[in-house]
């Protein structure tokens, strides 16, 4: 991938990127936001020792509330709760936009809950 100067993203620090707690988790429950502005699901995932953890996913498009519980999922645990409307929101689900919807980051094949990206 080559990119110009002008849209060639700021490096980071090995010590930055360690800030980041990027770990696996399994949905465990899935519910309607209908509350929320963009179509949206509540999804509670438990990350193993960090505990279980909810967050408001406009991921609607591309998933069926069934198709997600039990899916092990990507998120980020240590940015502050954000309120979502009534909901207070305590992960990033991590996925990548496309015309379609968003596409939920993968885990190849089974890790522990709370296995850390690396």
């Amino acid at each position: 991938m080559s990119g110009t100067a002008a849209n060639a993203p700021d490096e980071i620090s090995w010590a930055d990127f360690e800030k980041v707690l990027i770990v696996a988790g399994t949905v465990t429950r899935v519910e309607a936001f209908p509350e929320a502005r963009k179509p949206a699901w509540k999804v509670w995932a438990d990350f193993g020792p960090y505990g279980e953890r909810k967050t408001s996913a406009q991921i609607v498009q591309l998933y069926r509330a069934e198709d997600l519980v039990g899916r092990q999922v990507v998120g980020v645990i240590n940015f502050p709760e954000k309120q979502v409307g009534p909901f207070r929101s305590q992960f990033l689900l991590t996925g990548f936009p496309t015309d379609d919807g968003v596409v939920l980051t993968a885990v190849e094949r089974p890790v522990p809950n709370g296995t850390r990206l690396a």
